[in-house]
């Protein structure tokens, strides 16, 4: 007799309302901020004609300068709920970094993700390997973006404002402003990387280990899918 397999699901709630607001909203900012920090970068062409008729560059500067007062005040909210949410809300700040247990699951993880594991571990939150990249890629690389980008602002706001007296030490402690700028710039590709890789595990994980994760940062719930013969 043909036997039969049933889909056996179980849904998880996950990730608040606030959390995935943030995720989106950060989301929008970043690529607003790649897009217009890689022009700021690397210039367009000069245009002819009058400058007071050609103001690209100047929309192109606030369109990156709002997207990062957006992100940065997202962060910060982000900090707020990891300690106003629940439990998974914390997984990016706190990765388990003192124990040999979690290094294992972290080793699994990757032996996974090279194809070398023929079965997936399943978490209701982020897995150890995310954790680590999450906190290393995305957390220490955000706050880092956030702490040169402000210090170029500085410049042109001056001294005595708000974003050089909180940021200002930045450009004498890194060296020159140049360098600021090309560290800030470099900054960008990290996060650039650390984008294509948080996409095609996202993607990969919904199809080859048969829990959801994009539609989980739109509903919060987590789905797991099992087949189990009837």
């Amino acid at each position: 007799m043909e036997t039969i397999k049933k889909r056996k699901q179980t849904a998880v709630y996950v990730y608040e309302a606030p959390l995935r607001l943030w995720h989106w909203v950060t989301v929008l900012s970043v690529i607003v901020l790649c897009v217009t920090g890689y022009f700021i970068g690397s210039p367009l062409p000069t245009m002819p004609g009058e400058a007071i008729d050609n103001y690209l560059m100047g929309y192109i500067r606030f369109a990156h300068f709002t997207a990062g007062y957006i992100a940065a005040i997202g962060f910060l909210g982000r900090i707020y709920w990891a300690f106003a949410g629940n439990s998974h809300a914390r997984e990016l700040f706190m990765p388990k970094l003192f124990s040999r247990k979690w290094w294992g699951e972290v080793w699994h993880e990757v032996r996974w993700y090279l194809f070398l594991e023929k079965t997936p571990k399943k978490y209701i939150g982020h897995n150890p390997l995310g954790q680590m990249a999450m906190f290393f890629f995305f957390v220490l690389g955000m706050i880092f973006m956030i702490i040169t980008g402000f210090a170029l602002y500085s410049e042109g706001l001056g001294q005595g404002s708000w974003a050089d007296t909180m940021f200002g030490w930045v450009i004498p402690m890194m060296g020159q402003s140049q360098d600021v700028h090309t560290w800030h710039h470099l900054g960008m590709w990290y996060l650039i990387i650390f984008i294509m890789l948080h996409v095609y595990v996202a993607i990969r994980e919904d199809i080859m280990s048969r829990q959801s994760l994009i539609s989980t940062m739109v509903g919060g719930w987590r789905m797991f899918k099992d087949d189990r013969p009837d």
